[in-house]
């Protein structure tokens, strides 16, 4: 019974590829930076609307929630549909909009993070709701905003305001139909050194906070060498990623002086802990440490202001959620799945970071691919994904066992 019901899912869902990869071609057409998602939200819910869904509706902040079924165990799957910018559009060997087919593969910016796991999941709504499977789960699928810029906010705002508790959440961040179970937190810090502005012809005159800056950024950058290993998430990690100055001319000197950093940690690791290293490093220069913050409206003008602190996480190999997710990757496709890790950070930083709602991905894509002007996914992933869509709630609710 258990192998029939995961053949049944698995023929719909490759009978729906040109339905998914027809998604995702229309999803990459769409610009949908991080806050600027209201097109691509539209689209999303039109193409909802034609399924038969318990609820369909779109939230405060912008998110487009769908749910299917009224059972007892609560699933929250979470898919983005921002996408981060092209960055330099010489780099491209393709129109990043033109959602370009080539020899089952599509191309375009969001293909990988996080389009085909969007367009994946709403392919396998569509199967579940075709085959009108009924089992003892409500499933709600999340087309969550602005991940790109401050990851598990969004997702924060839906759960809080509906007072949601979901049994599980799943990802569909780029796995490559792997499972991963955690990555590291993420901080966003800034560092501010201030002086003394003055004619740059005489330098001496004034007190340079450029200057001031640069051991600074020689101690961080001999600090990354002795951040903390998790054995599962690897060693945490710190960079100087942007520099700015303020200054009334390029003939005066920076009385101010601004470095973005970006610092990766492991469990155990807090904002605070984080803010006290880095001002052991600035206090001889009697610079100032703050993490910095996110307050910038979605497309429907909601704001949020929140600190860009986001926890590591990790799930336990042993969970009752791995576990389920194993199985229905065995009953589609004949075998084991990998499992592992992501690097980047994702919505689990609220969900199991914060919240401690057990929680996990899969996804078609390759973390490689993410942000890159290679950004891509293989068509034959995306069915396969929706196909572990489909079966995956019934697996955890209990529906389906081996």
């Amino acid at each position: 019974m258990p192998d029939m019901l995961a053949g049944k899912i698995l023929a719909a869902a490759r009978g729906e590829e040109n339905y998914i990869s027809g998604l995702l071609r229309d999803l990459i057409r769409i610009r949908s930076l991080s806050c600027e998602e209201g097109e691509a939200a539209e689209y999303i819910g039109r193409e909802m609307e034609k399924l038969p869904l318990d609820d369909l509706f779109t939230d405060s902040i912008g998110n487009v929630v769908a749910r299917y079924g009224t059972g007892k165990r609560v699933v929250l799957y979470d898919s983005h549909m921002d996408t981060v910018d092209i960055g330099d559009p010489a780099a491209w060997k393709v129109d990043p909009f033109e959602a370009k087919l080539e020899n089952g593969v599509i191309y375009g910016r969001g293909a990988s993070d996080n389009k085909g796991g969007l367009a994946a999941m709403m392919g396998g709504l569509k199967v579940l709701s075709a085959l009108g499977g009924q089992g003892d789960f409500s499933l709600y699928m999340v087309c969550i905003v602005q991940e790109e810029v401050c990851e598990g906010l969004a997702l924060s705002v839906f759960l809080e305001e509906h007072g949601l508790a979901p049994d599980c959440v799943v990802l569909s961040e780029c796995t490559n139909l792997g499972i991963c179970r955690g990555h590291r937190g993420r901080a966003e810090i800034e560092i501010v050194t201030r002086g003394i502005s003055c004619h740059g012809s005489a330098p001496e005159r004034g007190d340079n906070a450029l200057y001031k800056m640069a051991p600074v950024l020689e101690s961080i950058k001999c600090m990354n060498d002795n951040l903390k290993e998790d054995p599962f998430l690897g060693k945490g990690s710190i960079a100087a990623t942007k520099l700015e100055c303020e200054t009334p001319s390029v003939n005066a000197i920076p009385d101010m002086c601004r470095a973005f950093i970006d610092r990766r940690t492991v469990p155990g690791e807090t904002a605070e802990s984080v803010a006290r290293e880095l001002d052991e490093v600035v206090r001889a220069v009697r610079g100032e440490v703050r993490l910095s913050t996110f307050s910038r409206p979605s497309y429907r003008g909601y704001v949020k202001e929140r600190e860009k602190f986001f926890p590591a996480w990790s799930l336990e190999e042993k969970a009752h959620e791995l576990g389920s997710a194993k199985l229905s990757c065995r009953l589609l496709f004949g075998e084991e799945p990998r499992t592992g890790r992501w690097l980047f950070s994702t919505d689990g930083n609220y969900s199991m970071g914060t919240r401690s709602i057990p929680t996990f991905g899969f996804g078609p894509g390759e973390e490689h691919h993410a942000h890159t002007a290679q950004d891509q996914v293989r068509v034959e992933d995306l069915s396969k994904a929706a196909a572990f869509y489909a079966l995956f709630p019934f697996v955890y609710a209990g529906d389906v066992t081996e």
